[in-house]
């Protein structure tokens, strides 16, 4: 008995040192990450101190510390005396689960085309050409939306209405209506580049091996893309799904404060513009932060029941 626990402790001894020797070889690994860990420390997780304002009748010029406890008062405004919450939850479901999909599905069936194209030129060219709306800012994209679909001067507009195919022009920018679809269409144009890229790294670990066992089986290329190709993306995009499902309740403040505007603010308020209109407006900090605070902890628990989820259904998670 005494041999077998000697033994064991000298198993974990020797466990230790190999790790330490790994950690000494490595340092300078280490040295190199520590500016992005004092990165993410500084801008993650110490202004997670400033949730006490969300507990605290806070009020800029004065003191936090001598500002009167009110507990969860807030937490129940939000809820009980106000039905702020249902077109905010309504909206921000509705364009960023939206957007998802639409961004995930279009962006698996893109590669698979793009993947598909023989002249590697072409492929190229078509591959920068969409991944290049990542790098343009949305107040850039704005003023291309407003110049082409302004009702009164949008170049589109002004197009159709000269062909007599509309009798005036849309107003695709304050109509309501058009709100969803809008940043929708737009998030999917800007961020399919970025998508493609991910999912042309998976194909490309995909080994020659199977590709050439379908030629002498005399698999075409649709066979090969259905059997091989896309079986092998799905772990994939069950982890993109998963990772992005805790960004459902986060939308872009920029794009959002560019396209909102008092006609179709109803369909446009998400929650980062109404946390931004009682913070920074309406200088409401502990609503605005114990708003911020629910949406923190809805994302963790979204992100957790989709990775279990996911887990369950095909054995992929991140957790």
């Amino acid at each position: 008995m005494e041999a077998g626990l000697e033994a064991t402790h000298k198993d974990r001894a020797e466990v230790r040192r190999k790790t330490l020797k790994k950690a000494l070889n490595q340092r300078y690994l280490y040295f190199m990450i520590l500016p992005a860990i004092a990165i993410v420390i500084t801008f993650n997780y110490v202004p997670l101190f400033g949730w006490v304002i969300a507990f605290v009748n806070y009020r800029p010029g004065f003191s936090l510390w001598q500002a009167e406890w009110t507990g969860l008062e807030q937490f129940r405004s939000f809820f009980m005396q106000s039905d702020d919450y249902i077109h905010v939850l309504r909206n921000t479901l509705a364009m960023n689960i939206g957007s998802l999909f639409f961004n995930l599905v279009s962006a698996f069936f893109f590669t698979i085309l793009l993947n598909e194209i023989r002249i590697k030129l072409f492929g190229k060219i078509i591959q920068t050409a969409t991944f290049f709306p990542f790098f343009v800012s949305w107040v850039i994209i704005y003023t291309l939306v407003n110049a082409l679909f302004a009702p009164s001067s949008g170049a589109i507009n002004e197009t159709l209405v000269s062909w007599g195919v509309l009798e005036e022009g849309l107003n695709i920018l304050g109509d309501k209506k058009y709100s969803w679809p809008l940043m929708i269409l737009l998030g999917n144009w800007k961020y399919l580049g970025y998508n493609t890229v991910i999912f042309l790294a998976a194909i490309a670990a995909i080994s020659n091996e199977e590709y050439e066992a379908a030629d002498i089986e005399g698999a075409n290329r649709f066979q090969k893309a259905r059997y091989i190709t896309i079986p092998n993306l799905m772990p994939t995009a069950i982890v993109l799904l998963i990772l992005n499902s805790g960004w459902v309740l986060n939308s872009s403040l920029e794009s959002f404060f560019l396209f909102t505007n008092t006609a179709n603010w109803e369909t446009m308020e998400v929650f980062d513009m109404y946390i931004y209109k009682f913070g920074l407006q309406l200088l409401n900090y502990p609503y605005a932060t114990a708003v911020g605070i629910m949406k923190t902890f809805a994302s963790i628990l979204l992100l957790l029941t989709v990775n279990t989820i996911a887990k369950k259904s095909t054995g992929k998670s991140i957790l």
